[in-house]
């Protein structure tokens, strides 16, 4: 039971609204692209940059926010990203262009790799006893921020484009203030480990992917999983404005929907299917419906068929935990730690790719002087997914 004054109820509360806010302004974030583009084509290409940039930050800044906290504490840094937070949401609600938006955008990234130490705090809380329930219930923290972050930014979407950036940035802020009074220093390292530049590197844990043929074939199968599946955050919304004509409002709820999916599959359905069908069988077959499921994204025509689509789709969340599942049981104890840091890292290369690659294509389809194909993306994707089948399809005895 998390409690008050409890140093995993703060990092709890602080890894929800660090996800609420990534999906606080996704609704609302191509309409405050058109506060400065009128060209449609330039809104995709801007969405997409700030989307990627997003990542990339993340994926830049992460080894050395947790070099950081390793030389300062977790608590200073975690304090200092949450306050700079904040004010980088008012920044980009009243950011005067589009290269201040830009800025803000940057800014973000690199607080939201403050997750890294979180985890890390996380880590210096637990036990043998207790880690992985505690794991477990920051995992459900980025869940439910997930499911409750477009809901809430569809909604405050319908008051203004700007409103979610300032709801996040009052969370963020309260956030601050309640660590500021309630967290303690988790690291009590009496020795503070000095930071060294080679670990500041966010390729090098890449290397642990090219130990073996098994290994580095469920890393590029969980890297073309992952690069599929950024197509949603990458296009959803352009996608079911420009197609369905939907609001911000209606796109938080969809995304809410894809969030409770999740939860549900990986937490009820997982516990079903692979008992039954055994890990290999289900990342098997879960692989094909996912390639199954961005065809049906691609080729619908109503709005409320998106929903059936999605209902669809969830059946197949399961080939995630399937891939990781297998993962643990051909490698090493001692490298899985390692095995998992390259998952992430190939996870934030995927989040950085796919933006620039996907709001490009959506652009070029839906240009009034060429071929009109708004579901384009969503037909790669399938692609994508199809290559990862055919990999497991090529090697199915693990």
């Amino acid at each position: 039971m998390l409690k008050s004054k409890s140093p995993l109820f703060f990092l709890f509360i602080t890894a929800a609204l660090d996800m609420m806010g990534v999906g606080l302004i996704i609704p609302s974030l191509p309409d405050v692209v058109r506060r400065f583009a009128s060209d449609e084509r330039l809104v995709n290409e801007y969405f997409g940059y700030f989307m990627s940039v997003y990542s990339l930050m993340q994926f830049v800044a992460s080894p050395l926010l947790g070099a950081l906290s390793d030389l300062f504490g977790r608590r200073p840094v975690l304090l200092v990203s949450l306050i700079m937070a904040s004010l980088d949401y008012l920044l980009m609600a009243f950011a005067p262009s589009l290269s201040w938006l830009f800025l803000g955008r940057v800014i973000s990234g690199l607080t939201g790799a403050s997750i890294t130490v979180c985890m890390a705090s996380v880590a210096d809380i637990s036990d043998d006893s207790n880690r992985s329930n505690n794991y477990g219930l920051i995992g459900a923290a980025l869940g439910l921020g997930f499911i409750l972050g477009p809901a809430l930014g569809g909604f405050l979407g319908k008051i203004s484009p700007e409103m979610p950036f300032i709801v996040a940035a009052i969370l963020n802020f309260l956030n601050f203030l309640f660590g500021l009074f309630i967290l303690p220093e988790t690291y009590s390292g009496i020795q503070r480990k000095k930071i060294q530049l080679k670990n500041l590197n966010p390729f090098s844990t890449l290397r642990e992917i090219f130990k073996s043929e098994i290994i580095f074939t469920f890393a590029i199968v969980h890297f073309l999983f992952q690069l599929a599946g950024m197509t949603h955050p990458s296009i959803w919304s352009l996608y079911t404005q420009h197609r369905f004509n939907w609001t911000p409002e209606q796109v938080g709820i969809s995304l809410t929907l894809v969030g409770v999916l999740i939860a549900l599959a990986q937490g009820w359905f997982t516990r079903i299917i692979i008992p039954k069908w055994g890990e290999q069988k289900t990342l098997f077959y879960c692989s094909f419906g996912n390639f199954i499921s961005f065809i049906l994204y691609a080729i619908i025509t109503e709005g409320w068929m998106l929903y059936l689509v999605i209902l669809f789709a969830s059946l197949f969340f399961v080939a995630q935990p399937a891939l990781q599942s297998l993962a643990t049981k051909n490698i090493a104890p001692e490298e899985q730690g390692e095995f998992q840091g390259s998952l992430v890292a190939l996870t934030s290369l995927a989040a950085i790719i796919n933006p620039l690659f996907m709001t490009r294509i959506f652009s070029f389809f839906t240009d009034s002087q060429g071929l009109y194909l708004p579901g384009a993306p969503y037909l790669v994707a399938a692609f994508i997914s199809l290559i990862a089948w055919l990999l497991l399809l090529k090697r199915r005895k693990f």
